[in-house]
Parts: structure tokens; sequence; C-alpha cells
């Protein structure tokens, strides 16, 4: 059992509240859930279009419903930060002593063999156990 579980939360996928009940089912005792979201600020050329004051409300919008994902559940925390989504994940869990981390990540096509994009990273770069669950869709 975990200590400290990092559940990584994809605003736009529905998948959160299978990687929850995970993390709750891996919980040592007095252990504590973080419900982790990286906003991807907009990079390059596209970011010298927007007003900071919608990029503001972008991050704002993040944190309402990384906290609606997370609301009424037990023992978890929402945690907003600011990166790339796999190095944001890997840092954070360094920084924090985080002894799990449980992913959501899509299932492979055709012609795909890996995991997702950022699973994959996370899976490779991580110095903690990494818990994957794939979704079925």
């Amino acid at each position: 059992m975990y200590k400290k579980i990092v559940v990584t939360m994809a605003l736009d996928h529905g998948i959160s509240p299978e990687t929850l009940a995970i993390a709750e089912a891996l919980r040592a005792d007095g252990g504590e859930i973080i419900g982790l979201h990286v906003y991807e600020t907009p990079q390059g050329s596209v970011s010298a279009y927007l007003d900071a004051d919608v990029v503001q409300a972008g991050y704002d919008k993040a944190q309402a419903d990384l906290q609606a994902k997370v609301d009424g559940t037990a023992n978890v925390t929402a945690v907003l930060i600011k990166g790339h989504s796999a190095r944001g994940i890997i840092d954070y869990a360094d920084a924090n002593d985080v002894d799990c981390i449980v992913i959501g990540s899509h299932k492979p096509g055709r012609g795909r063999f890996l995991l997702g994009s950022t699973a994959a990273r996370v899976v490779r770069h991580a110095s903690c156990a990494v818990h994957v669950r794939r979704s079925i869709d």
C-alpha cells in the first residue's frame, strides 16, 4: 500500500472516477491521494495572439473543473500545476515524495503497440511505482 498517491486528472476524459477508485484501493491507512492536473499554457506563436485575461480564464476554468472532479471524494486533494503534462507529473512526484502514480491511458489502436504518449513517458521516467488504467473506449 502507498502513503502518497498522485492520480493524474485529464479534465477532458471520463476515466478519472476509475483512476480515483484504483488509488483508493492502493492507499494505505492514513495515506493521501492528490488529484493532479497539469495545465499546459499556450506555447509558441499561439501565445502571441492570446490576451493574458483569456489565458487566466482558461486556468481558472481548469481549477474549477478539477475541483468538481474531486469534490465528494474522500482523502483527495486537488492540485493544479502549469507545465508539460508528462514532465510536470514526474517533477511533481519527485518534489513531493510521491510513492505511486495512477494514470489513465487510451486503448491503443490497430497500429499502436505503446501506451498513450503521456502515460508512456511517465512509466519510463518516474522514480516511483506507476499504475496504468487503460480505457476501454
